[in-house]
């Protein structure tokens, strides 16, 4: 049975008992859904962590937060919270109600706490002053070092990622980026960007970079100059091209191959990240890719796998699942072709074009990196603007049963015309093919209204490449259920612990990640998960400016 039609059968059926997990109350998580070995805890979060979120505030508008925060792995769950005893917080938002512009380094402490499953959360207070609320991160680990994040709380709803910092300077290597957001303005329009650059030993710049600008046009190909400045907080940088100059951007170094970028000027609220390009070529064979944006006027998510032959051409194997507005594509995931080359004097950038059956936009720049091949809708006009990544596919891998998993979704719920972002972790059973799990969710129309819903469901594994579905309601009634009543999801297997996915049932769009949990384990000697491309934004102006109308 497919995900949609599983999907719609279970809201039907479903009649769930209601798990209690820990939230408001401040008290251990009772019942809650734990992966196999069952043993998060506080002191899985010690150290020193760079968090980056984007998502709509609740006037609206487009916003994206970025920092770091030392946590000191103290206490037992809820009932002894942890602390967070320093850290700092960049905000960019569009609301010029809330702010005259971006904030820099405001300094934050609070506390947090985690249940078995891995889900947990951060109440943190800043001294940004003015009523500035105090915000909460809802997240789930998937293990010492990388979590998945949402803020949730009244100020907004918004996703991202959560990693241990292991080095505050940005090392002297060729990189490849790319950035989301909005532009500043009363439009409040979608940007992204995408490019390569190379730091030298004294922090200056240099590399290529392509625009879309909220489809409106695309800039592509062009120079890129600029300078990385160390600081005793975190390092900044500027980039500077032919159609945008002096574009400023603080920086917060995850490891040596790894940065997350903030835009702290007037222009846009874009962030992102930049992955080490020491091997600029296109990988050959299984890719799994994601891409989310908007074709067409119309929110538009899809998936899948692009299969490339090393000599130019992706191949008939291809596959593409769609969600164009909760018009769906066949659930025997046509295929498609096209083509790819490298860019001349730029061995690190490439174009795909000629497609033929695939939904999306007609070219694209794509950038490989340590993070996947990281891809821009680029063509001129623009049918769109999207953004997403492809990762090569581990030979042999799957996706587990008997295992406990982490998840992150950001999308569009179209009846409500609401931006939603979900946190939840489920264990993909050995017998029966079903899930089990918690959820929670915020979003604009509602805000944090869902923590705790019980997410009950089955999977299916389609064929042998590595895609699969799963269909899964959330709650037990209307008073404790996500938007959506649960979720139908298309998903597509990297290495074994990296599952991107896209959202594939009517009243929905959003794409997302799931990955494998390893409770307990010490950072150092974690077998770090795929790096991953989270994308940023571009599904929340449309939803702004639908509330705002």
């Amino acid at each position: 049975m497919s995900a949609r039609n599983a999907f719609v059968l279970l809201l039907a059926l479903s009649s769930i008992t209601l798990l209690i997990a820990c939230g408001g109350s401040g008290s251990q998580p009772a019942n809650a859904v734990a992966p196999p070995s069952g043993s998060f805890a506080n002191s899985d979060l010690n150290g020193t962590y760079v968090f980056a979120i984007s998502g709509t505030d609740s006037n609206g508008y487009s916003y994206a937060m970025a920092g770091t925060f030392a946590a000191n792995g103290g206490g037992n769950a809820c009932s002894t919270k942890g602390q967070i005893t320093s850290g700092t917080l960049d905000i960019a938002d569009i609301d010029s109600s809330e702010f005259s512009g971006p904030v820099a380094r405001a300094s934050i402490s609070g506390s947090y706490c985690i249940g078995v499953d891995g889900r947990g959360q951060a109440t943190v207070t800043t001294n940004i002053g003015q009523g500035f609320p105090s915000l909460t991160f809802d997240f789930v680990l998937q293990n010492t070092s990388h979590g998945l994040i949402t803020e949730f709380d009244s100020f907004g709803t918004s996703s991202g990622t959560l990693d241990l910092q292991s080095s505050s300077s940005v090392t002297p290597e060729a990189y490849a980026f790319l950035f989301s957001g909005a532009t500043y303005g009363s439009d409040d329009t979608p940007i992204a960007s995408a490019g390569n650059f190379t730091v030298a030993s004294g922090g200056g710049i240099t590399g290529t970079a392509d625009f879309n600008d909220g489809a409106a046009a695309t800039y592509t190909n062009e120079d890129l100059a600029g300078k990385v400045v160390a600081s005793s907080s975190a390092p900044s940088s500027e980039f500077t091209t032919a159609t945008y100059a002096g574009l400023v951007f603080d920086v917060f170094p995850i490891d040596t191959t790894h940065l997350k970028f903030i835009e702290m000027d007037s222009t846009a609220t874009q962030t992102g990240d930049a992955f080490w390009q020491t091997t600029p070529t296109m990988p050959t064979g299984n890719l799994a890719f994601t891409l989310g944006g908007e074709i067409s006027s119309s929110v538009f998510a899809a998936g899948g796998y692009m299969v490339t032959d090393g000599a130019g051409d992706i191949t008939a194997s291809s596959s593409e699942d769609f969600n164009e507005d909760g018009t769906l594509s066949p659930t025997s995931s046509p295929s498609f072709t096209g083509s790819y080359a490298a860019t001349s004097g730029n061995a690190g950038r490439y174009t795909l074009t000629g497609f033929s059956g695939f939904s999306g936009g007609t070219s694209y720049a794509a950038y490989p990196s340590s993070g996947g091949v990281l891809m821009l809708e680029i063509e001129s006009p623009p049918v769109g603007i999207t953004v997403g990544a492809a990762y090569a596919q581990t030979s042999g891998a799957s996706f587990a049963a008997s295992e406990g998993y982490g998840l992150n979704l950001s999308g569009d719920n179209l009846s409500e015309s609401s931006e939603v972002d979900d946190i939840a972790e489920f264990t993909a059973k050995s017998s029966g093919e079903t899930v089990t799990g918690i959820i929670d969710e915020n979003s604009t129309v509602d805000g944090p209204a869902t923590y705790g819903a019980t997410l009950s469901g089955t999977y299916e594994l389609i064929g042998t490449s590595g895609r699969g579905e799963i269909a899964a309601t959330a709650g037990a009634n209307s008073s404790n259920t996500t938007l959506n009543g649960g979720f139908g999801l298309v998903f597509y297997t990297v290495d074994g612990t990296t599952f991107p996915f896209m959202e594939y049932d009517t009243t929905q769009v959003s794409t997302g990640v799931f990955v494998e949990q390893s409770p307990s384990t010490s950072s150092s000697s974690v077998t770090k998960a795929h790096a991953l491309y989270a994308p940023h934004s571009l599904f929340h102006p449309r939803a702004a400016r639908e509330k705002k109308q």
